[in-house]
């Protein structure tokens, strides 16, 4: 007998963050979170594509950050560039509550948040839609059976590179040297983006318009940040 419910748990793609809540909100976060969400809350396309120029009309550029924290770096490259349109993706909740603190103390007009996971964002895009993308330090899932979590996995980069434009910048880092190898197996192996690093440098230093957050200054992981700068052809 079909049962629905079992069906769409089991086709669910699996889960490449944790928990989505953990300690309690302070009272302005909970209260940001519950009133302001929907004004910034990039709407539910219910199947159909979305368009991220009718999110920022005047916008040069579209970018898009994924995993995005508590939103410092968000919010600062957002306050940077004014004229582009900013796309964040963080399915955690106290991140998302502080990303729309920094968006409104800064009275930013070009951000929008996606408060669930990144890949249904994708799927959503249209073609080479977004001209740069972020992803830094992500859920490393260090342990060996929890690697197949990661988000960075060949299917994955798939979609991402069906949404960038051509000329397209995509900025990966972590702090963990398995992920770092994988990883970029995951992006070299596409055939649609170049990773032109000529020395060690180009990968052991952060680029000079980088955002250092809080959780990259933990060194959580077992290396140095290595960062990765491809560009999609």
């Amino acid at each position: 007998m079909e049962n629905p419910e079992k069906d769409a748990f089991r086709d669910r793609p699996i889960r490449t963050f944790g928990r989505t809540g953990g300690r309690a909100l302070s009272p302005r976060q909970q209260q940001l979170y519950e009133t302001r969400l929907d004004h910034w809350r990039v709407p539910d396309p219910a199947g159909a594509p979305l368009d991220p120029r009718g999110l920022f009309p005047a916008a040069r550029e579209v970018w898009l950050e994924i995993g995005f924290g508590g939103g410092e770096h968000l919010v600062a490259q957002a306050k940077a560039h004014p004229g582009n349109g900013f796309i964040g993706c963080e399915p955690f909740v106290e991140g998302v509550a502080k990303a729309i603190a920094g968006i409104e103390d800064n009275a930013l007009a070009n951000v929008r948040l996606w408060p669930d996971d990144a890949r249904l964002l994708l799927a959503a895009l249209p073609d080479r839609s977004i001209a740069r993308a972020f992803i830094l330090f992500p859920d490393p899932w260090p342990k060996r059976r929890q690697q197949k979590r990661r988000l960075v996995q060949p299917d994955f980069v798939t979609e991402l590179v069906r949404v960038l434009a051509p000329g397209a910048r995509l900025r990966f880092a972590t702090d963990v040297s398995s992920y770092a190898d994988e990883a970029l197996l995951a992006f070299l192996g596409n055939g649609e983006l170049e990773w032109n690093a000529t020395r060690a440098d180009d990968w052991r230093r952060p680029p000079a318009d980088h955002v250092t957050t809080r959780y990259e200054s933990k060194r959580l992981g077992d290396c140095d940040p290595i960062w990765y700068d491809l560009i999609c052809t």
